[in-house]
């Protein structure tokens, strides 16, 4: 990888921990002439200051985590600079994605690339979709799949509508979508080829939306991540606590959101001690409610994004996107109760059972990041978080149709402000419309290894959530 100087190769940052000797021989190819190029975005993400990520005298934990990443893969990627924040959570999610890119399993490595490509495309991201480009040429892929879709082999193809339900309508998703790629015929799936796919697919997905929510920059080795200009002086100066969204002009009203947040959790408390049991119309009827209101959380300010070329061409029906599961005045697929499929109880065993040691892995990582705390919030400490983040996912659940019927979704009322639905809404559900402002106008008052936690939350309930459909319908047609 070539880069421009001691900030664009991270050796102040990452590769700190280990030695760069990199910027030296830079310095002499420039002397000579030779244009060097720069990354076009400051530090890991655009959202969060590099200097929050890379902070002095980092945790051991996450040094070691990206000294690791840096002797496996010569790099350390902008998605791993982030989610180190949360080392606990970062070794988890490799563990998984190890498995599923690396390890022996039902698809060939250059296909399971492919399926990666073939999933961020559906939400437009280039980040990931030249990263596994990258990666499908280095196991041997084929490069004129990489044409397009239909230069792909039919098989793969075929995967394609099950895909863009998954990505945006996952309560699609029925038994006669497996059938069809199970039939027999030269172009059939295997049951095992099918659940790594799947898997794949929404890791992807879940991925794609990590990626857009906390703004993560392009590598400077990918297409469109680096130029060749030096930096701009107003480029240089800009201080990243101007747009952090905290200024003293609103810090007051960020300080008194934190206030009214603890209070409401404190009182919520209160009441599940001294309230009586609820029913389960009134249960059911508050979960409607709460899925009725969703519907009116929608983003004012959205990225358009045109879609490049090299992502464009993976893509087919480009207009088909995430609806909203409880529409007025339209028949509504029947809410899906958790309780009747659940992943502890049904989805688990069956991808343990077809695509071995996965589903142990899944299992951990959503259990890690459920159950991730530091019993803090913004400036108060020795907080219990779990019922915030019990409705960040439960919320996340809701807009996909999926209801608890043990959950009091007053509470997702009560905890998350408006600011924080919208974000919480974009990230999940078309990811590639957040936008900065969305970042900064929640939570304003937090840190953002806090906003980063979320952001992990919302990928792993978005995949749980879609993978319980698809594993619910795969279950309907083996019985």
């Amino acid at each position: 990888m070539i880069v421009a100087d001691s900030e664009s190769c991270g050796c102040s940052g990452a590769e700190g921990y280990l030695s760069c000797e990199n910027c030296g021989a830079l310095r002499r190819e420039k002397d000579r002439g030779i244009k060097i190029p720069r990354q076009l975005g400051r530090g890991p993400s655009s959202f969060i200051p590099v200097e929050e990520i890379l902070q002095e005298g980092a945790e051991s934990a996450q040094r070691r985590l990206f000294i690791e990443a840096f002797v496996s893969t010569g790099r350390v990627d902008n998605i791993t600079m982030v989610m180190g924040l949360h080392p606990e959570y970062l070794t988890s999610f490799w563990k998984t994605q190890y498995l599923l890119l690396r390890m022996d399993g039902p698809l060939p490595y250059h296909k399971r690339h492919y399926v990666a490509i073939m999933a961020a495309a559906r939400h437009q991201c280039s980040y990931l979709v030249g990263f596994h480009m990258g990666e499908f040429l280095q196991v041997g892929g084929d490069p004129q799949w990489l044409r397009g879709l239909q230069y792909a082999p039919q098989k793969l193809r075929n995967l394609n509508e099950i895909n863009k339900i998954l990505a945006h309508r996952p309560w699609l998703i029925t038994k006669e979508h497996i059938k069809a790629l199970l039939k027999t015929g030269e172009n059939s799936w295997s049951l095992a080829e099918l659940i790594q796919a799947l898997v794949l697919l929404t890791h992807y997905h879940s991925l794609a939306s990590f990626v857009f929510g906390c703004g993560i920059n392009l590598e400077i080795d990918q297409e469109g991540g680096h130029v060749f200009q030096p930096p701009s002086p107003r480029s240089c100066d800009s201080s990243p606590a101007s747009e952090d969204g905290v200024n003293t002009s609103n810090g007051t009203d960020a300080m008194e959101e934190v206030e009214v947040l603890m209070e409401r959790m404190k009182l919520l408390q209160e009441c599940q001690l001294e309230e009586e049991r609820v029913t389960q119309e009134e249960m059911e009827t508050r979960f409607e409610m709460e899925k009725t209101e969703s519907l009116l959380v929608t983003p004012s300010d959205i990225a358009e994004h045109s879609l490049p070329p090299n992502v464009l061409c993976f893509v087919e029906d480009p207009e088909f996107g995430y609806k909203d599961f409880t529409r007025r005045g339209e028949q509504t697929p029947p809410t899906f109760r958790a309780q009747d499929y659940t992943w502890e109880d049904h989805g688990y065993s069956l991808i343990n059972r077809l695509y071995p040691d996965v589903g142990q892995l899944l299992d951990e990582k959503f259990q890690v990041v459920y159950n991730l705390t530091y019993n803090t919030i913004a400036m108060h400490s020795g907080v219990d978080t779990s019922m915030l983040r019990r409705a960040i996912w439960n919320y996340v659940h809701c807009v996909f149709g999926i209801r608890y019927d043990d959950y009091d979704y007053r509470e997702v009322n009560q905890l998350l402000e408006r600011s924080l639905k919208i974000y919480i809404k974009t990230v999940a559900c078309y990811p590639e419309k957040t936008t900065k402002r969305m970042y900064t106008h929640f939570w304003r008052h937090f840190k953002h290894s806090e906003k980063v936690h979320i952001n992990l939350l919302l990928l792993e309930a978005r995949m749980q959530a879609a993978l319980l459909y698809a594993l619910r319908a795969i279950t309907r047609y083996m019985t």
